[in-house]
């Protein structure tokens, strides 16, 4: 099959992350052998799996590796950093490695180190930029070329057939822009969260009178309590920027509260004239998208008060 990449080993293929990749790719047509501690669940799609540690790979491990021409990490980036330090010396001269940690500036130094070690190695560092069960069709995929080669193209043509976007940045870009993108936006989202729980308002009661924004913004809030705690730790705790972007963060509710609080409304309408040039020429498309997220939201809250 045209595009194909051949035998992949994903490490950490029982996760949400690991499954969407080995799942897609052994649609694809490859060759996936999953490695992972923990046994696949039974709706699983991928058969071929090794049970064990990628960061203290044993024979079994060992021997799938050497025979890949690719090997995935999906793991968390402190795995991910030992992993690819073991890997070197086990991985083909010429296979691709790739990671999909959430974070570029320490990883990917990491990686060029082992990819050139080997010899011909190929380096790819990805993160899906969106959660695992939206699937990518629609959703853009991150990606620094770390050392370039065919099956990484391969790679990169297989991810965009499956619908998805990808938008190649370097290591600081990315963590600049994934600063902006996730850690100020789930920093929003969480510190909104807090401010309800000290209003201390009834649930029930916002739900019945709540206006599609705030609404939207409950919806947020679920979906990330929901989630896996560490992952959102990572986007906090390991992005080199993020304390930056929660700094910048507070300083916006204190310029808002000082506006209103001097009860200048000339100043508000010049801090929302401002912020509409943060949108520029993407102003009238995101407000058509705001428009129609919420009607369809409005319109599947209303179904399901009436079922």
């Amino acid at each position: 099959m045209t595009g194909t990449i051949g035998r992949v080993v994903v490490a950490g293929g029982s996760g949400a992350v690991g499954a969407l990749f080995a799942e897609h790719l052994q649609e694809s047509g490859n060759d996936v052998v999953i490695v992972d501690r923990n046994v696949p669940g039974p709706t699983h799609r991928v058969s071929r799996f090794v049970r064990g540690d990628i960061t203290d790979p044993g024979a079994g491990v060992a021997d799938v590796v050497r025979t890949a021409d690719a090997v995935m990490l999906c793991v968390p980036e402190p795995a991910a950093l030992v992993a690819i330090g073991r890997l070197t010396g086990t991985v083909r001269t010429d296979a691709l490695i790739v990671d999909t940690s959430s974070v570029k500036s320490t990883v990917v130094p990491v990686l060029h180190a082992a990819a050139t070690i080997a010899g011909d190695a190929e380096a790819l560092s990805l993160n899906p930029m969106f959660a695992p069960s939206l699937g990518f069709a629609g959703h853009p995929v991150a990606s620094v070329i770390v050392r370039d080669g065919r099956r990484g193209r391969a790679l990169h043509d297989l991810i965009e057939t499956w619908g998805s976007r990808m938008v190649t940045v370097t290591a600081d870009q990315h963590d600049r822009l994934a600063a902006a993108a996730q850690a100020l936006t789930h920093a929003a989202v969480i510190a909104f969260g807090a401010a309800l729980a000290e209003l201390d308002v009834d649930i029930a009661d916002l739900d019945r009178i709540a206006p599609p924004p705030h609404a939207a913004l409950l919806a947020l809030l679920a979906r990330i309590t929901s989630g896996a705690p560490e992952v959102y730790w990572d986007v906090q705790a390991a992005n080199p920027h993020a304390p930056a972007a929660r700094r910048a963060l507070s300083r916006g509710v204190s310029e808002l509260s000082g506006v209103v609080d001097d009860d200048d409304p000339a100043a508000f309408g010049d801090l929302l004239d401002r912020l509409r040039g943060v949108l520029g020429p993407l102003q009238g498309a995101y407000r058509e998208r705001s428009a129609h997220a919420l009607r369809a939201m409005t319109t599947d809250l209303t179904k399901e008060t009436t079922t």
